[in-house]
């Protein structure tokens, strides 16, 4: 297996993050699985990966800090190579509220991580891919979210607001670095069938609001996870800005 492209996927040890990576690695990349706190979910990501003859590390750190974000991206370049694609997918919800019920260290904290992380990060990639830099190009995929657009009142209005600045990141990056050789898309998942409900107070969120999904189902990590790769491939090569759905038709 040719694994001389290399990936970072944050958020990487869970859900569509894990998704993203074992499927990555499966279509030839070495894989830097980052985490926050769950060691034991990355090193079974890394475990399945390397049982499969891939290349895989697990790396923690927290997006939202500029020292964890440089270590981050210095222990890939050590142990796995140039890096060639990086995937935004670490992310935060936190309990259902109201706006008028959530205080300033509610909103820092998802800023902080929503959006300063994939900032931070995409920075890195940059330094590290742009050909203005001495990179040989690559590919960078935000995770979004279908709150961008549909705002979710009376839940998480802020966690909307959060992933429309990543639409907006985007689509301005993607044509800051269009003539550097750096693709930049989104992924735009709807209801898909993780832990991240669980966060948010509400398990089984899914199930609630299922008449409103035409599909009438919850997506599947592997289903974000294929568009993800997708838009990091060839086959995209003239794609960048995009913002693709990937919601069961909601």
């Amino acid at each position: 297996m040719n694994q001389s492209r290399v990936m970072i996927v944050t958020g990487g040890g869970r859900g569509i993050g894990a998704a993203t990576a074992r499927l990555a690695a499966a279509r030839g990349y070495a894989v830097c699985v980052n985490y926050l706190r769950d060691r034991d979910a990355a090193d079974a990501v890394v475990h399945d990966i390397r049982n499969d003859g891939g290349r895989a590390i697990a790396v923690p750190g927290d997006v939202a800090s500029e020292a964890d974000v440089l270590r981050l991206f210095q222990e890939t370049d050590r142990s796995l190579g140039p890096l060639s694609a990086l995937v935004n997918n670490a992310g935060i919800v936190t309990r259902q509220s109201r706006v008028e019920a959530m205080d300033a260290a509610r909103l820092q904290l998802m800023f902080a991580t929503n959006i300063i992380g994939p900032f931070l990060c995409a920075r890195e990639a940059i330094k590290r891919m742009s050909t203005t830099h001495g990179g040989k190009g690559g590919a960078i995929v935000n995770i979004s979210s279908a709150a961008a657009r549909l705002g979710s009142p009376g839940e998480y209005v802020d966690y909307a607001a959060s992933k429309g600045a990543i639409d907006t990141m985007t689509i301005g990056l993607a044509k800051e670095l269009a003539g550097e050789g750096i693709r930049v898309n989104c992924v735009r998942p709807g209801f898909v069938n993780t832990a991240i409900h669980a966060a948010g107070g509400e398990p089984d969120r899914i199930e609630r609001l299922r008449d409103n999904i035409p599909m009438k189902r919850g997506g599947e990590p592997e289903e974000v996870a294929r568009a993800v790769l997708w838009l990091l491939s060839d086959e995209a090569s003239y794609s960048t800005g995009a913002i693709l759905d990937v919601t069961g038709g909601r």
